[in-house]
This record gives structure tokens, sequence and C-alpha cells, in this order.
């Protein structure tokens, strides 16, 4: 009796099925864990299509900025490249000893447009010749008056040049602000439609914030690219000015020595 009594107080081992259990359901459970994140995808063009109408107009008028920035910098940078190579051009040809008449002719070709530093020359180099033409004056007027004609055609220039970057600038500084207006305005209507809900989860809030939050991102999309062209082509800007002012100065001079000489 003793033994058998023993025998029935002690713990009996689990069944195979019972102990085999807890493993297949964490490996049930495992392929469905791991494909929900798989089954998952950020598409841009559905949560643009569901947003509000504020919204979906905040977002057009951000990519309407964004494609004129494109358009403005593609041609900015063909027109300072343009004036770059004829600048160079034109001073490898004006320190290349020539004479002023001939490259002053040359500068006054019919049927050929001229700017850049070659029209600031041809600007210098006419007011001079009107100035020495006429009898009685002071001798400083023509190197004065060619001076001015210089001066106007360099302002001229860099009109040119600047045209439109303003644009870049209010773009790369407004666009932000206006793509966080319409982040505003999506998240402000996504959590007034959770008054009339009596649950509120993350997949009901989640989808109106992330339709609202695209709207930053094009916002910086949009601003970015154009505050780097701003910068990068008003830098550029700059330089060229001051190889204008240099080339002006330097055929001033040359002005100078020859009034002396006459």
């Amino acid at each position: 009796m003793l033994p058998s009594a023993l025998l029935q107080s002690l713990p009996q081992a689990l069944p195979d099925n019972a102990a085999a259990t807890p493993v297949e359901l964490a490996a049930s459970s495992a392929p469905a864990t791991a494909a929900a994140p798989a089954g998952q995808s950020l598409d841009i063009l559905q949560l643009v299509l569901h947003a509000s109408l504020p919204v979906q107009l905040v977002m057009a008028l951000l990519l309407l900025a964004s494609l004129a920035s494109w358009v403005i910098i593609l041609r900015k940078k063909r027109v300072l490249d343009r004036a770059e190579g004829e600048a160079d051009r034109f001073e490898e040809t004006f320190w290349s000893g020539i004479e002023l008449p001939k490259l002053y002719a040359a500068a006054t070709e019919r049927h050929r447009a001229i700017e850049g530093m070659e029209a600031i020359f041809e600007a210098g180099m006419r007011e001079f010749n009107r100035a020495r033409q006429r009898r009685g004056g002071d001798p400083r007027a023509p190197l004065e008056s060619a001076q001015r004609g210089m001066r106007a055609a360099t302002s001229r220039e860099l009109d040119g040049l600047e045209r439109n970057l303003e644009f870049l600038a209010n773009v790369g500084s407004i666009s932000p602000y206006v793509g966080l207006f319409g982040t505003v305005w999506g998240i402000m209507i996504s959590f007034q439609g959770l008054a009339s809900m009596k649950e509120a989860t993350i997949a009901t809030v989640a989808p109106g914030i992330s339709e609202a939050l695209v709207a930053t991102a094009m916002g910086l999309f949009a601003a970015i690219p154009a505050v780097w062209a701003y910068n990068r082509f008003a830098t550029r800007v700059e330089r060229m000015a001051v190889r204008y002012d240099t080339f002006g100065e330097e055929f001033a001079s040359v002005l100078q020595r020859q009034t002396q000489e006459a």
C-alpha cells in the first residue's frame, strides 16, 4: 500500500501532444507576424487622391512651383554658362593685342547680337568716340562718358543674369510653410472625423495623417532644389559682376592712356 501511495503522489509527465502545442502555436503564428509588414506599402498616389480638397490644392500648387523652379534652373544654368564662356573668349581677344577700332568694328556688326563683356566694351567705346568728336570740351569728358556707358551696360547685363532668381528665393522660403499649412489642415480634418466615432484607434487616424504629411514632403521637395539653385546662381552672378567691374576699370585705364598720348 505504501509504495502505491508514493507512486500516485509523484508528478506525472506531460503528454506528447501537450508539449508540442506551444511550439506549434509559435510556429504557426510566426509566418503571420512576418507576413504582415510585407503586405504594407506606401502608395503616394493613393494618399494624394484620398486627401481632402484643400490639401490637394496645396499639393497642386507646390507641384507647379517645383516644375517652374526646375525650368528656371535649367535656363539659368544655360545663360550663366554662356555668359562665362563669352567673357573668357572676349577677354582673350581683348588682351591679344588687337587694335581697339577693329575690335569695336567687329562688335558693331549688323545682324549680330552682342551681350556680356563685349556689350560693355561696345558701350564704353561708343560713348568715348562720341565725346571725342565734340570740340572745345573738357579733356576728361571722353573718359567719364565711357565710364558712364560701361556702368549702364554692366547694370543691364547683370539684370539679365539675375532675372527669375527672385522666384527661386520665394519658392525656397515659402514652400515649406505652404506644405505645413496643408499638413495642419489635413490633421484637423482627421481629428474632426474622430469626434463621431465611439472608439478611436491608431489605424483610424493614421491614413488621414499620412495624407496630410505628404503636403509637407512636397513642400520640402519644392524648396530644397530652389534654395540650392538660388545660392549657387547668386554666387555665380556676383562673380560675373566682379569680372565686369574689373574689365570696366581696366578698359578705362587703356582709354585714359590713349587720351594722354593724344
